[in-house]
């Protein structure tokens, strides 16, 4: 049982900071970088990379978040703004990097950890894929970090999860759960302008549950079984 953490960069503008991700990913043990349609990787990139070259040079290039997060079991999503509409559920709750540490403690699976663009970050839509939301506390007078300096105090926070027996359920299983949530909302005629928010909630309530395998299974029959009733 291992737990598996993978970095996820979108669409980053500046080749220097992606080097520097890929140095703090070697300095603290972990080695799955995957860039989403990032900037020209260069002697920029190299240079900050230092030691880490290897892992610059093998980072897997996709074109969307979809393939980036394929194969992952839970998605988090950083974002250093908080404190939006709480029943939008967009970018709540929050958690602080030593929060996610200890959610993970004594779990095995794969996470992946998303990061932004340096301008202007994710887009809501972008977000809602997330399962998890984590922020790193900072002053108010100046929220935003630095890509890199952000992803190495999550990469230094992680690296210190606890691996134990506690499987996290596949993400593939969790994907079904949440399309069955939604086909279920249709079922009962729930109110359309409600409908998106709602089926966001349960995807950030499952999301911090960790749920297991034999749970998630359990309660796709369980929601199986109120369609059945209701036809």
């Amino acid at each position: 049982m291992t737990f598996n953490l993978r970095i996820v960069l979108v669409e980053p503008l500046y080749q220097g900071n992606v080097g520097s991700v890929a140095r703090a990913m070697k300095n603290f043990g972990f080695s799955d970088l995957v860039l989403v349609k990032p900037c020209k990787l260069e002697n920029e990139a190299r240079a900050l990379a230092s030691h880490a070259k290897d892992l610059l040079e093998n980072a897997k290039i996709v074109t969307c978040i979809e393939e980036a997060i394929e194969g992952a079991d839970v998605v988090v999503a950083t974002t250093g703004i908080t404190g939006m509409k709480t029943d939008e559920h967009i970018r709540m709750p929050p958690y602080t990097p030593r929060e996610l540490k200890e959610k993970f403690k004594g779990t095995s699976g794969t996470v992946a950890v998303l990061f932004g663009r340096e301008d202007n970050g994710f887009t809501n839509e972008e977000l809602r894929m997330s399962d998890m939301i984590v922020s790193i506390p900072t002053s108010d007078i100046y929220p935003i970090m630095n890509l890199s300096h952000a992803t190495t105090i999550i990469l230094y926070e992680l690296s210190q999860v606890e691996t134990g027996e506690q499987e996290l359920a596949d993400g593939f299983d969790l994907r079904l759960l949440y399309e069955h949530i939604g086909e279920l909302l249709d079922d009962i005629q729930y109110p359309e302008h409600k409908k998106e928010k709602t089926h966001l909630m349960f995807k950030r309530i499952f999301g911090r549950a960790q749920l297991m395998p034999r749970e998630v299974q359990t309660l796709r029959g369980f929601f199986g079984r109120i369609q059945q009733l209701i036809k």
